[in-house]
């Protein structure tokens, strides 16, 4: 072995050892830290005022007695009368000055005590205290024929650096693992978590009448079970959480739960100094992947589809990315369908090659009121004695994502332009939420099936999320949330009580998942699927809405319009609904309804197009109203 491997062997060693030691400190640099602390804040300018104010009056107040005393001896080598006017006087004068003197000490001594010297003064103070005699004992006690007797000043030298090396050991935060499976940081917690550490110092932090069971390590950090005395209920104890992290000196960003034990007498500390998902891959997806992997347990977690479902998470908390695996999911079965409504087009964009996109209003309007006909289509379908209508490759389940929900309320709010006598107007936007309120009360018997997101799940007027959508969702996701009172909006007026704190998730990538009474709110490292994959996913095919006469409806991957004579003739899936009016005006349709009716199209989306060519110069109205196509009309 060389001298790098010995070296590193050593070192290796005395880390070890030393990291070992740490915990046993621990206590003592705590104590030396609150007391510094406490010293330091005591140090302030107006206490250093009432400091000098004392020492003043006490120094005058003790030169008056020293004055008195004095003249009291005068007095009685004047006179052997102990009952002289002289003597009485200096007599009642000594008295008045002790007394003061007593009251100015008794000042000067709470002043000082209200600013105290710096703990590391008072500490060489001490340490001085036996320095100096010690050194001088060893001088004293070394004979002419002897070396220097060193012992008494080693004995003092040895204090100074047992307290030295106590405070950098007790300071000391190792990162290395120990034999026993716990890190350094978790035996230093484990060790304050132990009854005889806790209760000797709980009473200082306000914490009497707390013992907790000793800490047990588990896949996602240590627990520990606190009984609790009649003083205490676990809501009162849970509100104690920051003296309960100083007394533990836990670090800040320690995700730290206390929650209800399994009796009213009962808490339970958890420390996530670690997460069972450590170590699972979570990047990608294939069809079947579960949603995340549960950090506590280390199960994974599934979402099924066909679940309405809320996903809440603030800018950068990873909502799209933890969503997308749901969305590649509901658009992989060839009994299943996506559709993407994006406002802020970012995320249609990515999922255009296997989704139905919408962005803008008019588009959103056209993709809702085709769901809302299809629904009522397929709720006539359902037989007797069924609740749900099955899902097949012509009626596939259509999962409808909705990203970010807040800018959709905003679209449907927006004012419309009037329609006038030569101009169709705006349609009615109000009808968006209209119809995707429709959809969350109703379609799920016909497996059109909501996911809203959102950033700000506020439920007031300028929300992310509707009353009425959010009273319909059965399945509540939030990744990290701004405050409190979001999580309440996602999980309910409970969530507090319960352990919802999704205000306290960190960022991106860890959710909670509260799909049920027995859920339980534990943090969830979700799967990461980025923009790249998702347009790397092979084409699937996009959802559209056509009627046929016989039956009613029917479902296709793309619509079909009529030529004149009644046959149908198929429509190219690249065939926009402008291409698809304009033709049907060139086959001989001239008026509104006959379009809607040739088309299958909407007759607001007819209107729109129509000012839109007309706008443009490809149809003209004649005099009496009848649309013609541009051409003829020349």
């Amino acid at each position: 072995m060389d001298w790098k491997q010995a070296w590193s062997t050593t070192t290796t060693t005395t880390n070890t050892a030393l990291d070992a030691l740490a915990p046993m400190y621990a206590p003592f640099a705590a104590r030396w830290d609150r007391e510094a602390e406490r010293r330091t804040q005591l140090r302030t300018p107006e206490n250093l005022k009432a400091l000098m104010a004392a020492q003043r009056e006490h120094n005058s107040a003790r030169s008056t007695a020293a004055m008195a005393r004095n003249q009291r001896s005068a007095a009685r080598k004047a006179s052997n009368n102990p009952l002289s006017a002289t003597r009485r006087a200096a007599r009642t004068a000594d008295k008045a000055a002790r007394q003061h003197h007593s009251q100015a000490r008794a000042v000067l001594k709470a002043a000082r005590k209200n600013y105290p010297a710096t703990l590391a003064a008072r500490a060489v103070q001490t340490h001085a205290a036996h320095t100096v005699p010690s050194g001088l004992a060893s001088w004293l006690m070394t004979e002419a024929t002897h070396a220097l007797t060193v012992w008494p000043a080693s004995v003092s030298a040895g204090l100074i650096g047992l307290n030295v090396a106590g405070l950098w050991l007790g300071r000391r935060q190792p990162s290395v693992r120990l034999d026993d499976g716990m890190t350094a940081e978790e035996r230093r917690l484990a060790s304050r978590l132990d009854p005889s550490f806790w209760v000797t110092n709980a009473d200082a932090r306000g914490l009497s009448g707390t013992v907790p069971t000793p800490a047990k390590l588990t896949p996602a950090g240590l627990v520990s079970h606190v009984r609790l005395d009649g003083r205490w209920t676990p809501k009162t104890f849970r509100a104690k959480a920051d003296e309960i992290r100083a007394l533990l000196g836990a670090r800040t960003d320690l995700r730290m739960e206390i929650t209800s034990g399994s009796h009213g007498d009962r808490a339970t500390i958890t420390l996530r100094t670690r997460s069972a998902a450590d170590g699972i891959d979570l990047t990608g997806w294939t069809p079947g992947a579960p949603w995340g992997v549960d950090t506590v347990t280390g199960e994974p977690v599934m979402v099924p589809l066909g679940r309405r479902m809320l996903v809440a998470g603030t800018s950068g908390s990873g909502k799209s990315w933890s969503t997308r695996a749901l969305l590649a999911e509901g658009s992989e079965a060839a009994d299943h369908r996506l559709v993407v409504i994006d406002p802020k087009r970012v995320e249609a964009m990515n999922w255009q090659h296997r989704a139905r996109t919408a962005i803008t209003p008019d588009e959103v309007l056209e993709v809702t009121d085709d769901l809302v006909a299809e629904m009522h289509e397929r709720l006539a379908l359902i037989p007797r004695g069924q609740d749900v209508i099955a899902i097949s490759a012509e009626r596939p389940r259509i999962t409808v994502f909705v990203d970010e929900g807040a800018e959709v309320i905003s679209m449907s709010a927006a004012t419309r332009a009037k329609p006038t006598k030569d101009d169709a107007g705006d349609p009615d936007w109000g009808r968006i939420m209209e119809n995707l309120r429709t959809l969350a009360r109703m379609a799920r018997a016909a497996e059109i099936i909501l996911i809203w997101a959102t950033q700000k799940p506020t439920m007031d007027r300028n929300g992310g999320i509707d009353p009425q959508i959010s009273a319909q969702i059965t399945y509540r996701a939030a990744l990290a949330l701004s405050t409190s009172g979001e999580s309440r909006v996602v999980f309910g007026e409970d969530a507090t009580e319960k352990g919802w704190h999704a205000h306290e998730l960190p960022m991106p990538g860890v959710a909670m998942l509260r799909s049920g009474p027995k859920a339980k709110p534990h943090p969830i490292s979700t799967r990461a699927f980025s923009p790249a994959d998702v347009i790397a996913l092979p084409d699937r095919p996009i959802w559209q809405r056509t009627t046929s006469a016989p039956t009613g409806s029917t479902l296709r991957l793309v619509k079909e319009s009529a030529d004149p004579t009644g046959a149908t003739v198929p429509a190219t899936a690249s065939e926009s609904n402008r291409d698809r009016v304009l033709r049907a005006v060139q086959d001989g349709a001239r008026t509104l309804r006959d379009i809607t009716d040739r088309t299958g199209i909407n007759k607001g989306t007819v209107s729109r197009e129509i000012k839109t060519l007309t706008g443009t110069g490809a149809l003209v109205k004649s005099d009496d109203g009848m649309l013609l196509p541009g051409q003829e009309a020349a």
